[in-house]
Order: C-alpha cells, then sequence, then structure tokens
C-alpha cells in the first residue's frame, strides 16, 4: 500500500512538471507566435512576405506591427518584437546596446534593396533634383522638403547619406508616406520624400493610383542623373539606395530565424521582386542562345 502510494505520488509528480513544461513550450519555423516590427516605409514588402510565410506554414503567426524603425530598435532590444527591419546603419552606441542586451553577434539579413524617393506634384514642370539641392533646401527656413514623420526611416536615411543627423535639417511633415503621396499636390512648392516600397507594386490598384499623382524625380550627382529604377538600385548607383535588412533577438533556430531564412532565399526573394523591389540575394541572369 505505502509503495502503491508512492509510486502514485511520483506520478503526479511527473505529470505535473510535464504540464508545466508544455506551457512553455519553444516555438518553431514552422509552428508558434511572434511580433515583427517594421517603419510604415517597408510596411508593403513586409506584409508580402509574412502574407506568405503564414501561407506557407499555417501553424505560425506573425503579429505585424508598424512603429517607426528607432523604436521598433528599441522594442528588440527590450525584448518586445523578435524580428524588425531596418534600412540604416546603426550607430556605435545601437551596436554595443545589441551586444550588450541581446548578447548576440550582429549580423544584418539583407534580403531587399528599397529607396527614398523624391517626388512632386504631378503638373509640375521639375524633372530632378541635384545632390547640391538637397543639402541646401534642408538648411533653408523654407522647408521646401517634406518627410512623412520626424525619427522615420526616410528621414534618418537621408541624414545618414548626407553625413548629418536630422536635429541639423529644416523640413516640413505631412504624416504617413501615403498621405503624402495624396496630399503633395496641395503644396505645388513643396518636394516630398517617401519610400520606393509606397509606389513599387506594380499590380496594387492603390499602388498605381499613387505612383500616377506624383512625379519621381530623378537625382543628379556630377554630372549623372539617377532614376530609382531596378537596374540602378542592384547597382547601388541611385545615390538614395538603401539596403533593408532584418534584426533578431532569437537565440535559436524558431520561428524568427525561420522566417528571415524564407526571406533570403528564393521563394521570400521572388515575393520581394513581387513586389517592385530589387531582390537582395537574387539577380537576373540573361542567357544568350545561340
Amino acid at each position: 500500500m505505502k509503495n502503491s502510494i508512492l509510486l502514485w505520488m511520483f506520478g503526479f509528480l511527473f505529470l505535473a512538471e510535464s504540464c508545466k513544461k508544455s506551457d512553455h513550450v519553444v516555438d518553431t519555423p514552422q509552428q508558434g507566435t511572434i511580433t515583427m516590427e517594421v517603419d510604415e516605409s517597408f510596411q508593403s514588402v513586409s506584409e508580402a512576405l509574412t502574407e506568405r510565410y503564414m501561407a506557407l506554414y499555417p501553424g505560425t503567426k506573425i503579429n505585424l506591427v508598424i512603429k517607426k524603425e528607432d523604436l521598433a530598435l528599441l522594442d528588440l532590444l527590450d525584448n518586445k518584437a523578435r524580428v524588425i527591419v531596418m534600412s540604416r546603419d546603426l550607430t556605435d552606441d545601437e551596436k554595443k546596446a545589441y551586444k550588450q542586451k541581446v548578447d548576440l553577434d550582429l549580423l544584418p539579413a539583407k534580403f531587399a534593396a528599397d529607396a527614398a524617393v523624391f517626388i512632386v506634384p504631378k503638373n509640375s514642370t521639375r524633372e530632378s533634383i541635384t545632390m547640391d539641392e538637397i543639402r541646401n533646401e534642408l538648411n533653408s527656413d523654407k522647408k521646401n522638403i517634406t518627410f512623412d514623420a520626424t525619427n522615420s526611416s526616410n528621414l534618418n536615411f537621408v541624414a545618414q547619406k548626407l553625413n548629418t543627423t536630422p536635429t541639423k535639417l529644416k523640413f516640413s511633415i505631412i504624416n504617413g508616406n501615403k498621405n503624402l503621396a495624396e496630399q503633395l499636390n496641395q503644396f505645388p512648392d513643396k518636394i516630398g520624400v517617401i519610400s520606393l516600397n509606397t509606389l513599387s507594386r506594380p499590380y496594387d490598384a492603390e499602388s498605381e493610383a499613387l505612383r500616377n499623382s506624383v512625379k519621381i524625380l530623378k537625382v543628379v550627382q556630377g554630372s549623372q542623373s539617377y532614376e530609382p529604377v531596378l537596374k540602378n538600385l542592384a547597382n547601388m548607383s541611385y545615390p538614395f539606395t538603401r539596403v533593408l535588412y532584418f534584426l533578431t533577438n532569437e537565440k535559436y533556430f524558431g520561428l524568427g530565424n525561420g522566417f528571415i531564412r524564407f526571406s533570403c532565399t528564393q521563394l521570400g526573394q521572388i515575393v520581394v521582386a513581387k513586389e517592385g523591389l530589387q531582390p537582395y540575394n537574387i539577380f537576373k541572369r540573361e542567357v544568350q542562345m545561340r
């Protein structure tokens, strides 16, 4: 009788411990739920990639949260998000914070070439803008250059490209990439700055309407002018080309790393191409047949 009671107690403890462990199951690339945060500038390509991944693996759920790039980085460091998308280089202080808080080597997973594009109303006579004009306008009290938000990815990237900081620049704001494109016609003297991804989806009615409502300016550098088209993104000749990359705080091969791997391999890169962006890891190959 005594032995039976002991066996029953051991069995109960084993069952309780098993149930306790099952409450803390680690996610896998095929199952689980995570949060991914991205700037609105990269929302379109991020939605396309997450939707495709979840369709392939119905047991997964990637909650996509739209948040400014800088705030997304803070959430990653505080373990509030598993994966984020970045477009600018991290500062030395940010790299140190990543190493201290996440305790991983910094390994950006590059997956697409996007761009910050300069737009004007459709009926504007302007066709291009020089690098010097951009610098001069961003130091002018007229504030003719308009960004989608303070501390947005577009503003941060342009400032970094010009070797300065956003706090030293003078500009106006119309909140949101899409809002900026839609409202720019009300401000004929303004030059907007939005992400190429806002306009790039080739077969999307909303993207097509936005493209038709504005004019994308060529950027003149030296004696050459460059459009934000795929060949100029592929060779990085368009001056404001930027490479989008993932960062994660995941220390095992779970859902976050599974999604990142998918996005950087052929299936994910095909999704990037369908978004009208330049895939980072696959390029078009020309074959001559004789």
